[in-house]
C-alpha cells in the first residue's frame, strides 16, 4: 500500500512495472538457454509404462476417483468442492472479521481440506490397495 501519497500512475506503472517485466523475461530466457538439458529421460513412443500417474497437482482427484467404487460418485464428490466453497463464502460473510483467527468456518474448512487433499495426494502414488494411507 502506498502509506506516503505518491501516485501509481505515472511512478509505478511507467518505471518499475516494464523493469519488473524485463526482469522476469530476461530471467526465463537465461534459465532456458543455460539450462537447456532435458528435465528427464527420453520418451520412448513404443514402451508403456506400468502404471500412469497424472501432474502431481492432480493427484487427490486422481486418488478420488480411483478408489471410489462408483464413478457417479467419484464426480458428485468433485462437483461438490465448489458448492462448499461458495456456501463457506455465504457463510462467513455474516462475520464482519476478517482476521482469520476470528473466522473460524473458513479457517477450519481450508485446514480440513488441506490435510485431505495431502493425504488423498500421498495415497495417490501407492499402490490400489493402499490408496487410502493411514486406514
Amino acid at each position: 500500500h502506498n502509506y506516503y501519497g505518491e501516485p501509481a500512475w505515472p511512478n509505478d506503472i511507467l518505471y518499475i512495472f516494464p523493469v519488473v517485466i524485463l526482469g522476469t523475461i530476461s530471467f526465463s530466457l537465461g534459465l532456458g538457454v543455460i539450462e537447456n538439458q532435458a528435465i528427464g529421460e527420453p520418451a520412448n513412443p513404443f514402451a508403456t509404462p506400468l502404471e500412469i500417474l497424472p501432474e502431481w497437482y492432480f493427484f487427490p482427484t486422481f486418488n478420488l476417483l480411483r478408489i471410489l467404487p462408483d464413478k457417479l460418485v467419484g464426480v458428485l464428490s468433485l462437483a461438490s468442492v465448489p458448492v462448499i466453497l461458495v456456501l463457506t463464502a455465504f457463510i462467513e460473510n455474516i462475520n464482519r472479521y476478517q482476521n482469520p483467527f476470528r473466522r473460524p468456518v473458513a479457517s477450519l474448512v481450508y485446514l480440513t481440506s488441506t490435510c485431505y487433499a495431502l493425504w488423498l495426494g500421498y495415497g495417490s502414488v501407492l499402490g490400489i490397495s493402499e490408496a487410502l494411507p493411514f486406514v
